[in-house]
Parts: structure tokens; C-alpha cells; sequence
């Protein structure tokens, strides 16, 4: 149930008909507020959809009201009771303000009569649970579904006609958020409200105090959702300071109202229920992720054909019969063979892999020179004496000579 918010502008009189409204009640601004000329007013109604935003407020979620610049939208949490509703009542009527109160059940229950003064001054009348618990966040979810039960059930026996005077808004109990309280509430349609910045009336501090958090933190985000309470005497106090810096700092009262069949939601952007939405203006931070394409999955792209190449079956081939055959194998290469890459274990080229080996490398290809170049003196009349002379000479070099021959029989043997 999203409405779309209808703004009445100055002196117009549009009629509404408004699930949590009484029929016919216009949105009112300060010119159209009788004896009151110089009243805040409300300056638009904003109608949207719970079900197509169901989490709002920027204190504890990421989206919250599509409010413009300077918009201010004022909620009212654990009335009513009539010491003080009944007193910040009269200030919201005497400037045409309405806002959004958020009902407990034991208060309705035993105050219904002021159940049904919000409803008849126009303003937005949402629930707050049965005892008003501050464990939400921890509780059994059957103990969470029975507060927030209670709280509609005996909220809704105060009003006239609760179908269409109650609406589909819930705030958590002390903001106690948990997942399944939420995902309870979404399912059955209803909004969960947190809010923006509140003023801290339920501390005790002096009013002067809840004036100035009110207006310093609406000032540092320039919109937004203000959580006050209707039940404190500090508040009461401090409502008209409130009242009078808004007039005085250029902010407008946005009344919000859920939509219904007959009133649709306000038609709004994704980007517009971001409280502060990013601007071309603004870098952003974070690169967007890159696209997988469909391609970079496929592991091979297949050969072109003759027939991708527009070849005509009626022409004589280029190729002969034999190489067209072989085009048409698979273009992929079979898998060389393992020993395709195999190297002795020994050989020169293992030697020269390491740095240490280079030496015994060098002498093992000496050695492997010698035995060519003694065969291939062995044809001539004149080395027969040589190579009988050969061990003598060996023997009397001490060896320089037979340590390459060793080398040079090893690797022989290892071939």
C-alpha cells in the first residue's frame, strides 16, 4: 500500500480520501489556516506504499521518506496520554500541522477517547505494541507477535472505522530492531518506521535541551524523519521552540499517509528514498563490478567453415579434394606427448641447468671430443705408434688426461 504523494498547493482545496484521514480533510498550509495567519502549516501529503518500502529511517536502515530539501515529517511515540497528548494536540491544530502518532495498545486502551480525537484532527495514527517492551531485539518471536497484536488490536476497537483509519505503520519499541520482529511485519504489509534523528525527549533533560538537539540535528541532515514523544511534560515545553525555528529556518511539515485502492502511491525514484542520493558532482568511491560477458565462459571458439567464409557449393574448390577433407578436422591440436618434453636424467643439458655443474659439463663434452678426434686418426700409417706411445705419455702427465676419459666412459655407460 505505497500512495503517491498529492501536493495541494496554496489556497487549493483538494479533497482526500485517506485511509488514516477522516473524508474531505484538505492539507493545510498557513494561509488556509483559520485565525492563524502566520501558522507553519502542512505544505504537502506524501502517500506511499509499505509494501514496496517497507523499512525507513536512516538511523537504523538505508532508505527512508522521499522528502525534498527542508521537509520535515513530525512522529509522536507511546500516547496517548491525556495530560500531555491533549496539550501538544492543541499546539499541531493551532498550526495546522499533522503528523504521524505511533499508539500504544495499554494507552488505547485506556484512553480510547484520544485515539479518536488524532483521528478526527487528521493525523496519521500508527502502533507501537501492546506494553510498549524494550527486549524486541531478543524476544521469542510468538512474545513479539503477540505486542504487536495486541497493540493493533486494541488501537483499532478506539477508532470508528479501523480499516480505514489505521494505518499500516509500526515503530519498534525503544528502536530494539531484530530480523524476524521485521520480516513478521513485512509479511503482513506493514511499514517499519525507524526515523532520522530524535531529540532525545525521553532522557532526562531540560526542554531547552530537546529544543536545541531537535533543531541542530535537522539542521546537520537538512530532512527527515523527527521522533518526538507525546507523553513527556519536557516535550510539551519545547514543541513550540521547535515549531517557531521551523517557520523561522524555511522547513515544511510533509504529512505522510499510507495509499489504497483509491489513492495510489506518490510517484517517486529508487534514488529519491536515499537521504542524501549521490550527484555527478560527487566520486564515488568503489569501482562498479565488471560484467561477465557470455563469452569468457566458453572455452574454445569453434574454426570458421568454408561455409562461414560464403563459399558456394557450385563453384570449383580451390583446394584439392584432399586438403578440404583435412580443413574440416577439428581445429585444436591433439596434446603433445609427455616424453615429448623429456630430458635425461644426466645429460649435458641437466648439467648446464645449475650454475655448480657448468664445469663437469664443459669437461664431459672434452671428453666426449677426444675419442672422435682419436678415431678419426686412427686410419693414418703414422698413430699406430701414437697410441701405443699414449699410455706412457699419460702416465707421465700424472693423470690430466684420464680424469676427462673417466667422464666421458660414465656417460657412455649411462647412455
Amino acid at each position: 500500500m505505497i500512495g503517491s504523494s498529492v501536493v495541494v498547493r496554496t489556497r487549493s482545496w483538494i479533497v482526500l480520501c485517506l485511509g488514516l484521514l477522516t473524508v474531505g480533510t484538505p492539507a493545510a498550509f498557513a494561509g488556509d489556516c483559520p485565525g492563524h495567519p502566520d501558522a507553519l502549516g502542512t505544505s504537502r501529503t506524501l502517500v506511499v506504499d509499505p509494501r514496496e518500502h517497507p523499512r525507513i529511517g536512516t538511523m537504523q536502515y538505508r532508505e527512508t521518506l522521499p522528502l525534498k530539501d527542508h521537509e520535515v515529517v513530525l512522529t509522536f511515540d507511546d500516547g496517548p496520554l491525556p495530560k500531555y497528548s491533549n496539550q501538544i494536540l492543541k499546539m499541531l491544530d493551532d498550526e495546522c500541522i499533522k503528523a504521524t502518532f505511533f499508539i500504544i495498545g495499554g494507552q488505547a486502551k485506556a484512553n480510547p477517547e484520544g485515539v479518536r480525537k488524532l483521528v478526527a484532527a487528521g493525523h496519521t495514527v500508527g502502533t507501537h505494541s501492546m506494553n510498549h517492551p524494550l527486549t524486541f531485539d531478543r524476544m521469542p518471536i510468538e512474545k513479539a507477535e503477540a505486542e504487536i497484536n495486541g497493540g493493533i488490536e486494541w488501537t483499532s476497537a478506539a477508532m470508528t472505522d479501523p480499516s480505514r483509519q489505521l494505518a499500516p505503520f509500526f515503530r519498534i519499541p525503544g528502536l530494539m530492531r531484530a530480523d524476524g520482529v521485521e520480516n513478521y511485519l513485512i509479511s503482513r504489509g506493514i511499514q517499519v518506521w525507524s526515523a532520522d534523528f530524535p531529540a532525545d525527549d525521553w532522557r532526562h533533560v531540560s526542554s531547552d535541551r530537546v529544543y536545541q538537539l531537535a533543531i541542530q540535528r535537522l539542521e546537520a541532515k537538512g530532512k527527515g524523519i523527527l521522533l518526538l514523544h507525546d507523553i513527556q511534560a519536557r516535550t510539551v515545553a519545547a514543541l513550540p521552540k521547535i515549531i517557531r525555528d521551523l517557520k523561522a529556518r524555511g522547513y515544511r511539515i510533509v504529512h505522510v499517509v499510507p495509499a489504497t485502492a483509491e489513492l495510489p502511491a506518490t510517484p517517486t525514484t529508487p534514488v529519491e528514498w536515499l537521504l542524501h542520493p549521490p550527484t555527478e558532482t560527487v566520486p564515488i568511491a568503489r569501482w562498479p563490478a565488471v560484467p561477465n560477458f557470455v563469452f569468457t565462459q566458453t572455452p574454445t571458439l569453434p574454426a570458421p567453415s568454408l561455409a562461414d567464409l560464403n563459399a558456394q557449393a557450385g563453384h570449383q574448390p580451390l583446394l584439392p579434394r584432399k586438403t578440404i577433407a583435412q580443413a574440416n578436422v577439428a581445429a585444436t591440436l591433439p596434446v603433445p606427448g609427455r616424453d615429448l618434453f623429456a630430458i635425461p636424467e644426466g645429460s649435458i643439458e641437466v648439467l648446464l641447468s645449475t650454475t655448480l655443474s657448468r664445469r663437469a659439463a664443459a669437461r664431459m663434452a672434452m671428453a666426449a671430443q677426444a675419442p672422435r678426434a682419436a678415431r678419426g686418426k686412427a686410419g693414418k700409417p703414422h698413430t699406430a705408434h701414437a697410441t701405443h706411445a699414449a699410455p706412457k705419455h699419460t702416465a707421465q702427465a700424472k693423470g690430466t688426461t684420464t680424469r676427462p676419459t673417466r667422464v666421458a666412459n660414465s656417460v657412455k655407460k649411462r647412455a
